[in-house]
């Protein structure tokens, strides 16, 4: 599997675990974390825009908010990808108990530090019709 494809259900496993468990440790979310880039930009599925700062301040406030909430990454496509990052678009279905699923369509760029990290440098979200 491509890195960057990887990284994306990587990522989402963290989420995951971080959204329904209140007894995660704060490991969880700063490993999390660490995967954004301090210049990281989004644009989410109700058209708000999210820097770093917010971006950290969501996941904080997010430990186990979400009981039961399942996320499955689908039909992930390498767009683009060179020595220096690359793009990738993907499906997330979300569904909490009892509620209605959700579909997103996700593109997220991703660029590579000095040390070849991955790192979330852009991610926008498009609710399915």
């Amino acid at each position: 599997m491509n890195r960057y494809v990887k990284e994306v259900f990587d990522a989402h496993v963290l989420i995951q675990r971080w959204f329904t468990d209140s007894a995660a440790p704060e490991q969880v979310c700063d490993e999390l974390l660490a995967r954004f880039s301090p210049a990281y930009s989004m644009v989410t599925i109700t058209g708000h825009r999210l820097d770093h700062p917010a971006l950290c301040a969501f996941f904080r406030a997010q430990r186990g908010a979400k009981s039961g909430l399942k996320i499955e990454v689908e039909k992930p496509v390498l767009i683009a990808e060179s020595e220096k990052g690359a793009v990738v678009a993907y499906q997330e279905r979300q569904q909490l108990p009892g509620q209605p699923e959700t579909l997103r369509y996700s593109t997220v760029l991703f660029v590579t530090d000095a040390e070849g990290k991955i790192l979330w440098r852009h991610l926008h979200e498009t609710p399915a019709a």
